[in-house]
Parts: structure tokens; C-alpha cells; sequence
């Protein structure tokens, strides 16, 4: 998971430097939206808005915006928006596999688009439940290492919370649970006094491709495609980026 975790991180850094800030607000605004609509709009008694609100909180998305989304989710809002939640799948050459998670108010905008965004870029479509197998459902809490946090502070804290594995990601550590266990371990991690950028349900790879420069290259330049879309909320990917490879494209 090295590799795909490192790429993770270097990819949402660069979002952020490339000036996608506006487009991943919408998109954490979104979920704010969903999960006070399904679970209420009351953080305390609604683990998913609660997360979904420390992260937008993070990323320094306007405490007005995200008081403004709950309030729609909830149904207080006069401009609410019922979103479909669908899954495209697809592959990116050199046998990758690609998840797009999309959040969307137009099911046939949405397919185009996402289509689109494969086939322009090398990849492909793929049918229904022909790709989804390849990938579990998953709880990820990601933890900064500031503040001289190790990664056996992290295991200690989170183990009997139901972590499962902890991960060096670079500049944070990458601890997965089932998803059941995603609460329980976010507070855990919240009990030990340690912080925390993230606290989300993912799709995780139960298998990877690893891929060469140019195999590399290919398939992120399919998943770029799809994470400009504004419906795509999130993009899961089975390649394995090799610390050498990943040199190599930061070079380029």
C-alpha cells in the first residue's frame, strides 16, 4: 500500500497548491449534505456528519458554508438538493482498476461525464460489479506525524479499537479498520491525545497492479479526469506506484 499511500498524499497536496480548493470544498460540502440528510443534523448523534464536518473544518471550508449545508441536509434549507449516490467502474490501462464514487442531482450527466473521462484518457468502462469485487469496504483515520508522533504510538493507541494496520504515508500514518470500527477508532486516536486530518469510510484494494512510468502515468492521468468532475466525489485505485516511479513523475 506504500506506494498508492504516498501517491494519495503527493495527489492531495498538489490539489490543494493547484489551486482546487473551490472544487474541494463543493465536494466536502456534498457530503456534509448527505450525511445530515441521512443521519440527522445533530454532529453528536451522527458519527459521518461529525467527520465529514472536521474534515471540511481542516481544510478551512467556512464554518458559515458548513452550517448552511447542514441545515439543507436536514431538510431546514429552502434550497435542498436530493443527491444520488452511484458507483462507475472502469479500468485505466495496464489492467488498473478504478472506482468513482459519484454524489449527483443528474444520474445521465453524471454517466456521460464519467465516461467521458475514461475513454478520452485511455481507460475504460467497465459493467456493473466487474471491477467493485476487487475492492472492500474500509474505515482509513489518517494521522499527521507532527508533534513527534511514531507509528507504534499510533498502533498502541488505536489496536484494540479495531485497527488493523498502520502505515508510514509520508507525512502522516494511514490506520485502517473495518468500517464498522471506523468511530471506535477515531476515537481512540481522540483518546490518546493524537490529532487527525481525516476519519472516512474508502474502498481499499484487497489486490494491486504495480506499474511502471509509463502504466503509472496512464492510469493517473484517467483518475486526474475523473477527480475534476464535479460529481465524483472520490476515486479508488488498485495500482502500486514503487518509491523509484514515484521519483520519476515528480521529476517530470
Amino acid at each position: 500500500m506504500s506506494g498508492h499511500s504516498k501517491w494519495a498524499t503527493t495527489k492531495h497536496k498538489k490539489a490543494v497548491v493547484d489551486a482546487k480548493r473551490s472544487k474541494l470544498f463543493a465536494k466536502m460540502i456534498k457530503n456534509i449534505e448527505v450525511a445530515a440528510r441521512t443521519g440527522g443534523g445533530d454532529p453528536a448523534g451522527n458519527p459521518t456528519l461529525y467527520d465529514a464536518i472536521q474534515k471540511a473544518k481542516k481544510s478551512s471550508v467556512p464554518n458559515d458554508n458548513i452550517d448552511r449545508a447542514v441545515k439543507r441536509g436536514s431538510g431546514a434549507g429552502a434550497d435542498a438538493v436530493e443527491y444520488l449516490d452511484i458507483m462507475y467502474e472502469g479500468y485505466g490501462g495496464n489492467g488498473v482498476a478504478i472506482l468513482a464514487e459519484c454524489l449527483t442531482d443528474n444520474r445521465n450527466r453524471a454517466a456521460s461525464e464519467v465516461r467521458v473521462a475514461f475513454t478520452r484518457n485511455g481507460g475504460t468502462m467497465a459493467d456493473p460489479g466487474s471491477v467493485a469485487y476487487l475492492f472492500n469496504r474500509k474505515g482509513l483515520v489518517v494521522v499527521p506525524k507532527s508533534g513527534g508522533v511514531d507509528e507504534d504510538d499510533v498502533l498502541m493507541a488505536t489496536l484494540d479499537a479495531g485497527a488493523e494496520d498502520v502505515t508510514d504515508a509520508g507525512d502522516v500514518y494511514e490506520v485502517l479498520c473495518e468500517a464498522s470500527d471506523l468511530v471506535a477508532v477515531r476515537t481512540a486516536v481522540q483518546d490518546a491525545g493524537l490529532d487527525y486530518d481525516s476519519a472516512e469510510a474508502i474502498f481499499h484494494p484487497t489486490m494491486q497492479v504495480e506499474v511502471d512510468v509509463d502504466g503509472a502515468r496512464r492510469a493517473m492521468r484517467v483518475i486526474d479526469a475523473l477527480e475534476d468532475l464535479d460529481d465524483v466525489q472520490n476515486v479508488y485505485a488498485n495500482l502500486d506506484i514503487s518509491d523509484e516511479v514515484m521519483a520519476q513523475l515528480d521529476d517530470e
